[in-house]
């Protein structure tokens, strides 16, 4: 018999595991290895390329082949990257472990949710989505500050021992990933022998029914989303107020400095800021009759706050404000992705979040020279 509980509480753990990194702060990693501000840009485009490149694919390669099997191909390429970056000294290994932390991302972005939703959908206990992906936007926020004050420790004990504790963290988290069930869910509005039948043909081995079952689940999630209109905004929305929370927080870290924060002390202020996401993540439950339109619109002066807060130069005030946005960014991701699951079908689902997270890296690649020009200048 499937055990929900457990199928969850193993979501928890590798969420847990892997969100919690010595080397979470890599740009400092690599300053402090000697490379320069020009090398380390180079190195983030790496990671874009690849992760604009690979983000559709794997959502529906989750799809087509299982998302417990992209969690697990997830978990592979973060050790790669580890140990790439762990073994090797020179700017190459850099430029080689980037795609493939790139692809960590990709193949665990809307795998594990499609499979949580799917597994309460599996037992009618979908209800319950909304405070799973609450507990692991939790679970990310302390997890990410947590990873921010080890960046001394990282610096302390060396890059290739971080690297390597980091790669070990990766192996066990593997091994929770493989505890994992399966689960395909039918939607009553799908037809189940035609999805059958496509996940047989791609299990041929012939590359051209793998790409031919590409282009299928790609053509039938463009058409759902031209089809609903709501859910194309409520991608694009919620994409475009993340863009807003993250972009304020990543410049908040020189704006602060700015303001006169010593470096001793701005792992602190960020890691308060990160805790307004936990603060949202909780509210956002209390909040469950309130309408969808209501929440949105106080999300969003909540990160209009916390941009005008920055141009205060008050060190406080700039913490509070980097806290509101990061409250309010969570709490509108988590009601927008309880409301998108609802509306996605089943066989879909994986490739849709995948979709999702490839509106938010366009909009993030737009965005990013715009928000440093605007406060080179706010």
């Amino acid at each position: 018999m499937f055990d929900l509980k457990k199928q969850i509480r193993t979501l928890y753990i590798t969420g847990i595991l892997g969100n919690l990194s010595i080397t979470g702060a890599w740009v400092a990693i690599l300053s402090a290895r000697g490379f320069s501000l020009v090398q380390i840009g180079f190195a983030e485009t790496i990671f874009h390329i690849t992760s604009l490149i690979c983000e559709i694919p794997s959502g529906m390669f989750a799809d087509m082949y299982g998302r417990k099997k992209m969690l697990v191909i997830s978990n592979i390429m973060a050790v790669t990257g580890d140990l790439i970056m762990g073994l090797t000294s020179g700017f190459a290994g850099v430029c080689l472990a980037m795609p493939f932390h790139a692809m960590n991302y990709n193949f665990a972005s809307g795998s594990g949710d499609a499979l949580a939703f799917d597994s309460m959908k599996s037992v009618k206990k979908e209800a319950g989505f909304e405070r799973y992906v609450s507990t692991q936007s939790v679970i990310y926020r302390v997890a990410s500050g947590l990873s921010t004050l080890c960046a001394g420790l990282a610096l302390l004990i060396g890059y290739r021992a971080a690297y390597l504790i980091s790669a070990a963290m990766g192996l066990l988290t593997l091994v929770f990933t493989f505890s994992l069930k399966e689960i395909r869910v039918k939607d009553e509005e799908g037809d189940p022998d035609e999805n059958r039948q496509r996940r047989s043909d791609t299990g041929r081995g012939s590359w051209r029914n793998v790409f031919k079952a590409l282009i299928s689940y790609f053509t039938d999630s463009i058409l759902f989303l031209m089809k609903n209109k709501k859910a194309s905004a409520l991608m694009f929305l919620n994409s475009f107020v993340g863009a807003v929370d993250i972009l304020l927080l990543f410049f908040l870290e020189s704006k602060l400095q700015d303001a006169g924060l010593t470096a001793k002390y701005l792992g602190i202020g960020l890691f308060i800021m990160q805790m307004g996401g936990v603060v949202g993540s909780k509210l956002i439950l209390k909040a469950e009759k309130v309408r969808y339109v209501i929440v949105f619109f106080v999300c969003v002066s909540g990160v209009i706050a916390g941009v005008l807060l920055e141009h205060s130069a008050i060190v406080w005030l700039m913490v509070f404000g980097g806290f509101i946005s990061s409250m309010s960014d969570d709490a509108i991701q988590i009601r927008t992705d309880a409301k998108l699951n609802g509306m996605f079908p089943s066989e879909q689902r994986a490739t849709l979040i995948s979709i999702s997270s490839f509106t938010f890296s366009v909009i993030m690649i737009v965005m990013s020279p715009l928000a440093g020009y605007f406060f080179s200048i706010w």
